[in-house]
């Protein structure tokens, strides 16, 4: 799971990054500009967003992805310990609102409880497409109980597909979710990987619900062709 931490103070940035990288894969962003940057293609798990940075402030980097249609979960931090910048900042879709100083634990529990609520699949450690199922705990795909034979982040690449089912995403939204902003390998890596786990779902007959988009990226999930 992808988190994004968008905090100016550097030094509050490490603090949290260090709390969640055991856990999370973690990217930064040090200012507004930065984080809308980052954050509209919707490829992140939960946003930290800091209220007052330079650039955009957090309450207009969250009404610009809302407006976007980036349903991401926010957990907005703040200064401020008016009510009615909480209420400002929820208004405008943060999820949750967390004022500083904080603790570390109640950072960590917060997290968690956002993404149990944004997507009860983490509950069960597990999402399915018809009878596909991956499993967190075994880190293992099956269809009809049969686990299939993936290596590297050919897990990772299905799981993103699985999760985003029904909806198209492009190959750089692949790319930035799978292997990073800062990889230094080709977008073209994704073409690689999905060809690869067609040929593997072809032994189940799933390969029907893996489409190339020509031009726009991937769909996993029944293609409507009307």
């Amino acid at each position: 799971m992808k988190i994004l931490i968008a905090e100016d103070s550097k030094k509050l940035s490490q603090a949290i990054k260090q709390c969640l990288e055991y856990k999370y894969s973690v990217q930064q962003a040090f200012d507004g500009n930065e984080a809308f940057y980052y954050a509209k293609d919707g490829i992140y798990d939960l946003i930290i967003l800091d209220v007052m940075m330079p650039g955009m402030d957090g309450y207009t980097v969250i009404k610009k992805l809302r407006e976007n249609q980036v349903k991401t979960p926010v957990l907005m931090l703040t200064a401020l310990r008016g009510v009615e910048e909480r209420i400002r900042g929820l208004r405008l879709g943060a999820d949750d609102y967390l004022p500083k100083p904080f603790a570390k634990d109640e950072l960590l529990l917060r997290i968690e409880a956002i993404l149990r609520r944004s997507n009860n699949l983490y509950d069960a450690r597990q999402i399915a497409y018809k009878d596909l199922v991956i499993n967190y705990d075994e880190h293992t795909v099956r269809i009809n109980g049969k686990v299939l034979p993936l290596k590297g982040r050919q897990f990772d690449v299905l799981e993103y597909l699985v999760l985003r089912q029904g909806q198209l995403v492009s190959k750089s939204q692949v790319f930035d979710k799978v292997w990073g902003f800062l990889s230094d390998t080709s977008t073209n890596v994704v073409e690689v990987y999905v060809s690869a786990l067609r040929k593997i779902l072809k032994a189940h007959d799933y390969d029907k619900y893996l489409h190339t988009i020509r031009g726009a990226g991937y769909l996993f999930g029944e293609r409507d062709n009307r």
